[in-house]
């Protein structure tokens, strides 16, 4: 099961002033990537799609940009102070081998310049598979969660 790690910008983006960096996870269109080991995140100085490098190759089932998440929710849990992001399993079937390392979400305005990251997942180890490819987001926390204390 997978949480991600937050952006700084995409943490930022929650409250920002500026409409480039918001996103509503409900109603935009939230994908996520999947990227070799030889991307390595920056939470600090990472904000749009156009800093991720290393995207696996598309074709063989993957596209590239990745999937567009599906049945998105946004809760607030008042017993642990915990804002949950969660959405639907994101899942590929490749024809062929694929080797990742890292899934990144970010809101897809169409343009990778001004489509803001969100967060990732690091997933520690390359996962390689040529068959079914899921993120399992965690039962509990979701794809993304927040504590505010």
């Amino acid at each position: 099961m997978a949480t991600g790690k937050w952006y700084g910008e995409g943490a930022l983006g929650l409250t920002s002033a500026t409409a480039a960096r918001r996103f509503d996870w409900v109603t935009d269109t939230i994908k996520v990537s999947l990227h070799t080991s030889a991307y390595v995140p920056n939470q600090d100085t990472h904000n749009f799609h156009d800093d991720l490098t290393n995207e696996i190759a598309g074709g063989s089932g993957y596209t590239a940009g990745g999937v567009t998440l599906g049945s998105k929710t946004l809760t607030y849990d008042t017993g642990s102070n915990t804002v949950r992001l969660d959405a639907a399993d994101a899942a590929w079937t490749f024809s062929a081998s694929k080797t990742m390392r890292i899934a990144a979400i970010y809101k897809d305005t169409g343009a990778s310049a001004t489509s803001p990251l969100i967060g990732y997942v690091d997933f520690v180890t390359d996962e390689t598979t040529s068959g079914n490819f899921t993120i399992q987001w965690d039962a509990i926390d979701g794809a993304l969660r927040m504590v505010v204390s």
